[in-house]
Protein backbone atom coordinates (compact mmCIF):
# COMPACT_ATOMS: atom_id res chain seq x y z
CA UNK A 1 0.00 0.00 0.00
CA UNK A 2 1.24 3.54 -0.73
CA UNK A 3 0.58 6.65 1.33
CA UNK A 4 1.41 10.15 0.13
CA UNK A 5 3.13 12.40 2.66
CA UNK A 6 4.29 15.80 1.57
CA UNK A 7 5.48 15.40 -1.99
CA UNK A 8 6.42 11.75 -2.30
CA UNK A 9 4.54 8.47 -1.92
CA UNK A 10 5.78 6.22 0.87
CA UNK A 11 5.40 2.46 0.78
CA UNK A 12 3.57 1.17 3.84
CA UNK A 13 3.84 -2.53 4.67
CA UNK A 14 0.85 -4.70 3.86
CA UNK A 15 -0.78 -6.85 6.49
CA UNK A 16 0.96 -10.17 7.20
CA UNK A 17 -1.62 -12.03 5.12
CA UNK A 18 -0.97 -9.95 2.00
CA UNK A 19 2.68 -8.94 2.36
CA UNK A 20 4.79 -9.78 -0.66
CA UNK A 21 8.38 -10.97 -0.73
CA UNK A 22 10.29 -13.28 1.52
CA UNK A 23 10.83 -12.49 5.18
CA UNK A 24 14.57 -12.25 4.51
CA UNK A 25 14.01 -9.82 1.63
CA UNK A 26 11.63 -7.70 3.68
CA UNK A 27 14.08 -7.61 6.60
CA UNK A 28 16.84 -6.55 4.22
CA UNK A 29 14.63 -3.69 2.98
CA UNK A 30 14.32 -2.50 6.60
CA UNK A 31 18.11 -2.71 6.98
CA UNK A 32 18.54 -0.65 3.80
CA UNK A 33 16.50 2.18 5.33
CA UNK A 34 18.82 2.26 8.36
CA UNK A 35 21.90 2.14 6.13
CA UNK A 36 20.57 5.10 4.15
CA UNK A 37 19.95 7.13 7.30
CA UNK A 38 22.81 6.11 9.58
CA UNK A 39 25.33 4.51 7.26
CA UNK A 40 25.00 1.19 9.12
CA UNK A 41 22.46 -1.03 10.82
CA UNK A 42 22.63 -0.67 14.63
CA UNK A 43 23.08 -3.89 16.61
CA UNK A 44 19.78 -3.30 18.40
CA UNK A 45 17.94 -3.15 15.09
CA UNK A 46 19.59 -6.39 13.99
CA UNK A 47 18.45 -8.05 17.22
CA UNK A 48 14.89 -6.76 16.78
CA UNK A 49 14.81 -7.97 13.17
CA UNK A 50 15.95 -11.46 14.21
CA UNK A 51 13.19 -11.63 16.83
CA UNK A 52 10.63 -10.23 14.41
CA UNK A 53 11.51 -12.84 11.79
CA UNK A 54 11.60 -15.69 14.33
CA UNK A 55 8.20 -14.83 15.79
CA UNK A 56 6.34 -13.57 12.73
CA UNK A 57 6.40 -9.90 13.80
CA UNK A 58 8.21 -8.41 10.81
CA UNK A 59 5.29 -6.04 10.02
CA UNK A 60 6.04 -4.22 13.30
CA UNK A 61 9.63 -3.53 12.23
CA UNK A 62 8.48 -2.53 8.75
CA UNK A 63 5.99 -0.07 10.25
CA UNK A 64 8.70 1.45 12.47
CA UNK A 65 10.98 1.82 9.44
CA UNK A 66 8.22 3.52 7.44
CA UNK A 67 7.44 5.93 10.28
CA UNK A 68 11.14 6.78 10.68
CA UNK A 69 11.38 7.35 6.92
CA UNK A 70 8.39 9.72 6.92
CA UNK A 71 9.58 11.69 9.95
CA UNK A 72 13.22 11.87 8.89
CA UNK A 73 12.95 12.45 5.14
CA UNK A 74 9.73 14.45 4.84
CA UNK A 75 11.03 17.07 7.25
CA UNK A 76 12.31 20.60 6.62
CA UNK A 77 15.39 20.07 8.81
CA UNK A 78 17.16 17.75 6.38
CA UNK A 79 19.23 14.68 7.22
CA UNK A 80 22.30 16.45 8.65
CA UNK A 81 20.38 18.65 11.06
CA UNK A 82 18.04 15.78 11.98
CA UNK A 83 20.98 13.63 13.06
CA UNK A 84 22.55 16.51 15.00
CA UNK A 85 19.22 17.09 16.80
CA UNK A 86 19.00 13.38 17.62
CA UNK A 87 22.56 13.47 18.97
CA UNK A 88 21.79 16.46 21.19
CA UNK A 89 18.52 15.06 22.49
CA UNK A 90 20.17 11.76 23.35
CA UNK A 91 23.02 13.56 25.15
CA UNK A 92 20.43 15.43 27.22
CA UNK A 93 18.77 12.11 28.08
CA UNK A 94 22.11 10.52 28.95
CA UNK A 95 21.63 7.76 26.36
CA UNK A 96 25.24 7.02 25.41
CA UNK A 97 24.81 4.16 22.94
CA UNK A 98 22.07 5.76 20.79
CA UNK A 99 23.93 9.09 20.97
CA UNK A 100 26.98 7.37 19.45
CA UNK A 101 24.83 5.93 16.67
CA UNK A 102 23.38 9.34 15.81
CA UNK A 103 26.76 11.07 16.02
CA UNK A 104 27.94 8.63 13.35
CA UNK A 105 24.68 9.23 11.48
CA UNK A 106 25.36 12.98 11.54
CA UNK A 107 28.81 12.42 10.04
CA UNK A 108 27.24 10.13 7.42
CA UNK A 109 24.79 12.95 6.58
CA UNK A 110 27.56 15.53 6.10
CA UNK A 111 28.18 16.99 9.55
CA UNK A 112 31.71 17.51 10.79
CA UNK A 113 33.45 17.01 14.12
CA UNK A 114 33.07 20.75 14.79
CA UNK A 115 29.28 20.36 14.43
CA UNK A 116 29.27 17.54 17.00
CA UNK A 117 31.32 19.67 19.39
CA UNK A 118 28.80 22.49 18.94
CA UNK A 119 25.96 20.13 19.84
CA UNK A 120 27.86 18.93 22.93
CA UNK A 121 28.38 22.55 23.98
CA UNK A 122 24.67 23.27 23.52
CA UNK A 123 23.89 20.20 25.65
CA UNK A 124 26.02 21.79 28.39
CA UNK A 125 23.59 24.71 28.53
CA UNK A 126 20.38 22.69 28.24
CA UNK A 127 21.27 19.55 30.21
CA UNK A 128 24.39 20.30 32.24
CA UNK A 129 27.92 19.04 32.58
CA UNK A 130 27.01 15.31 32.40
CA UNK A 131 25.51 15.78 28.91
CA UNK A 132 28.50 17.86 27.81
CA UNK A 133 30.94 15.29 29.19
CA UNK A 134 29.13 12.48 27.38
CA UNK A 135 29.14 14.47 24.15
CA UNK A 136 32.84 15.29 24.32
CA UNK A 137 33.62 11.66 25.18
CA UNK A 138 31.75 10.49 22.08
CA UNK A 139 33.33 13.15 19.86
CA UNK A 140 36.80 12.26 21.16
CA UNK A 141 36.18 8.56 20.43
CA UNK A 142 35.00 9.32 16.90
CA UNK A 143 37.80 11.79 16.26
CA UNK A 144 40.38 9.33 17.55
CA UNK A 145 38.97 6.54 15.39
CA UNK A 146 39.03 8.78 12.31
CA UNK A 147 42.62 9.78 13.04
CA UNK A 148 43.74 6.23 13.66
CA UNK A 149 44.15 6.95 17.37
CA UNK A 150 45.96 10.27 16.83
CA UNK A 151 43.24 12.55 18.28
CA UNK A 152 44.22 16.10 18.97
CA UNK A 153 47.06 16.16 16.44
CA UNK A 154 45.12 18.00 13.74
CA UNK A 155 43.66 21.49 13.27
CA UNK A 156 40.34 22.24 14.95
CA UNK A 157 38.56 22.65 11.62
CA UNK A 158 39.61 19.38 10.05
CA UNK A 159 36.42 19.12 8.00
CA UNK A 160 34.60 21.84 6.14
CA UNK A 161 31.15 22.57 7.47
CA UNK A 162 28.32 21.51 5.22
CA UNK A 163 25.29 23.77 5.32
Amino acid sequence: MNVTTGTEPVSVPDTPATASGTAAGRAEAVRDRYRATLGAVPDGVEARLRLAQDFGRLPTEEAIAVLRHIVLTDNPLGARVQQLVHFGQLLALGRAHPARIHAQGALHAGAGIADLIGVAETALITAGVPAFALGTEIVAEISSAEDGGDAGQHPAAERPRVR
